[in-house]
């Protein structure tokens, strides 16, 4: 299904994390963050690989990337170089992009705080990348956080981390969007005085206490009796 303007909106209406319940893969390790906790990113992966101190793809990819691309950068194994600064986000933003996902450092972080461009990154580093035009791809296969990521794959982030969801998106996005309206609702209901003490979906105690408790005592008394 096309990923229309449409579409980014309401998945910026509903977080990762209602996705995220659904999903066993597709998620970036937990330590890329956005520069700012309200910083929110969503838009088809344009993917970078930069395995060297050399981030001269990463401009190609500026270049090259449709309007509405989140950048999703590769680094390798160098958690050392920051490939993204004040200014490669300024020039993202001039370029039409969503947003920027690093695995691996940024840094001008009091600027990139100031900004409304989303970055997300690992931390931050005082050392750069150079343009030297000797290595790197773009719109290749690559891993982000422990995440395969491939040009298209729809990226959402926010303070909570950052998931590439499923292809078949719309099924997520529906059901992410009854949740966040039930989380709403649920909201109201304890600014009211609702006291929240018990799930209503599943009967833990019933489950512990009747059920798995009850099958292991049955199991243990068959197996002694053989």
């Amino acid at each position: 299904m096309e990923f229309t303007e449409e579409i980014r909106a309401r998945f910026m209406k509903v977080s990762p994390a209602a996705i995220g319940h659904h999903i066993s893969g597709g998620f970036m390790r937990a330590d890329i963050k956005p520069v700012v906790d309200e910083m929110k990113v969503c838009g088809p992966a344009y993917t970078v690989h930069i395995p060297e101190r050399d981030s001269s793809a990463l401009y190609y990819a500026l270049q090259k990337a449709p309007k509405g691309s989140v950048i999703v950068v590769d680094k390798g194994a160098d958690k050392t170089f920051a490939c993204v600064g004040e200014f490669l986000a300024e020039m993202a933003k001039g370029c039409g992009m969503a947003g920027i996902v690093i695995d691996g450092p940024a840094t001008d972080k009091l600027a990139l705080k100031n900004s409304s461009f989303p970055v997300f990154c690992t931390g931050y580093s005082p050392v750069t990348s150079n343009v030297t035009g000797t290595s790197g791809e773009v719109g290749v296969d690559i891993e982000c956080g422990g995440a395969v990521v491939r040009t298209g794959d729809i990226i959402l982030g926010d303070a909570d981390g950052v998931i590439v969801v499923p292809d078949d998106f719309m099924p997520y996005l529906e059901d992410a969007e009854v949740k966040e309206a039930g989380e709403i609702e649920k909201r109201k209901q304890l600014k009211e005085g609702l006291v929240y003490n018990k799930r209503e979906d599943f009967d833990v105690e019933k489950f512990f206490e009747f059920g798995v408790n009850k099958a292991i005592n049955e199991i243990k008394k068959n197996k002694c009796s053989y």
